[in-house]
C-alpha cells in the first residue's frame, strides 16, 4: 500500500529538462497507478491532454503529496502557495544548486519509489511574514521562506531605518538596506552578505547589514519567534522596496514599518532517507572532504 495516495505536481516554466523530467515523472506515476494532477500554468509546456490540470489551490484541496519538479526557486514560490495546505513536497532538482530541490532527476525514480514506501525524512521549515504599515493602517504584505530584503532597488543609495527586537530599540543604521533571513535562508543571500550559516532545525531569524557605514554593524541572530520592526528613515530620498525570497516585491515610503514575524504555517519538506544536511553544504559550497583514509 502506498504511503501517499494523490500526487500533486508543480514545474519550473519553459524549461526542456523540466520538461522531460515531468514526462518520466508522468510515467513513474502512472506505471504505479497513482492519481495525480499537474499545475495548470504547465499545460501549454507538457502539451498533453491526457493527464489533469488543475490550479495551485485545487492542488492543495485534492493532493496528499506534492512533487516540485525544478530549482530551488521553484521550490521556494511553491512554499509560500502551498504550506497552508499542510501538505508534504518533495523536490526534484532541475536548477542549479539544489540545497531544497536536493533529488537529481537520475534518482528519482529510486527515491520516488522509497517515499511512496513511507522511507524519507519529514522537516519542518517555518517561513517569514512581512506586513507594511503606513499611517496606522496595513497597506500590504508578502511571505518569504528564505528571506525578507529592504533594499533601494534599482539605484545606488544607502538607506536609513531603525530596528526594533520585540518593541526594544535596537539600532539605527545607515547601509543598503537589510536582510531577514530564516535558518533556510542562511545559505542563499544571508551568505553572500557576510551572515552566518544556520542548520535548518533552529528556531532562530538572523538579522543581515547589507555594507553598513559602521563597522561594528554584524549579523544579528534572534529567537525565531522574534517580533521584528523596521522602520524606514523620513531622510531617505527614495522609495526603499522590500523583496520577499527575490520574487515577490513591495514598495515603501519615507516612515513606513516593515513588521516581520514567523508564519502560523510551516512547510513540510521530505528528503531522501540517506539525506545529509552536511553533505549537502560540503557538495554546494566547496567545503573540503575527510583528510587521509576513513579507516
Amino acid at each position: 500500500m502506498s504511503h501517499f495516495s494523490r500526487v500533486g505536481i508543480l514545474g519550473r516554466l519553459g524549461n526542456d529538462n523540466v520538461l522531460n523530467t515531468l514526462k518520466n515523472l508522468i510515467q513513474l506515476l502512472s506505471d504505479r497507478q497513482i492519481p495525480f494532477k499537474i499545475e495548470d500554468l504547465l499545460k501549454n509546456t507538457l502539451r498533453n491532454e491526457d493527464v489533469d490540470y488543475a490550479t495551485r489551490a485545487e492542488l492543495g484541496a485534492f493532493a496528499d503529496l506534492i512533487i516540485v519538479v525544478g530549482g530551488d526557486g521553484t521550490l521556494l514560490g511553491a512554499a509560500r502557495d502551498m504550506a497552508i495546505y499542510d501538505l508534504p513536497v518533495l523536490g526534484i532538482n532541475r536548477g542549479r544548486l539544489g540545497f531544497l530541490t536536493d533529488i537529481m532527476p537520475d534518482q528519482m525514480e529510486m527515491v520516488v519509489s522509497d517515499v511512496f514506501s513511507g522511507n524519507f525524512i519529514e522537516e519542518q521549515r517555518f517561513l517569514l511574514e512581512v506586513k507594511v504599515r503606513r499611517g496606522g493602517e496595513w497597506v500590504g504584505s508578502s511571505a518569504a521562506m528564505n528571506d525578507i530584503v529592504l533594499h533601494p532597488g534599482q539605484s545606488i543609495r544607502m538607506i536609513e531605518f531603525e530596528l526594533l527586537i520585540d518593541g526594544q530599540f535596537v539600532y539605527s543604521q545607515r547601509s543598503d538596506g537589510l536582510i531577514v533571513s530564516t535558518p533556510t535562508g542562511s545559505t542563499a543571500y544571508a551568505l553572500s552578505a557576510g551572515g552566518p550559516l544556520m542548520h535548518p532545525k533552529l528556531n532562530a531569524i538572523v538579522l543581515v547589514p547589507m555594507f553598513p557605514h559602521t563597522l561594528t554593524s554584524r549579523p544579528l541572530v534572534v529567537d525565531g519567534d522574534a517580533a521584528v520592526c523596521v522602520r524606514i528613515g523620513y531622510e531617505n530620498d527614495l522609495a526603499p522596496q522590500v523583496s520577499c525570497d527575490a520574487q515577490n516585491h513591495l514598495v515603501t515610503l519615507q516612515g513606513d514599518e516593515l513588521h516581520i514575524s514567523k508564519m502560523s504555517h510551516s512547510l513540510r519538506l521530505l528528503h531522501p532517507k540517506n539525506y545529509d544536511y552536511y553533505e549537502i553544504c560540503r557538495t554546494k559550497l566547496g567545503w573540503g572532504s575527510r583528510l587521509g583514509n576513513d579507516g
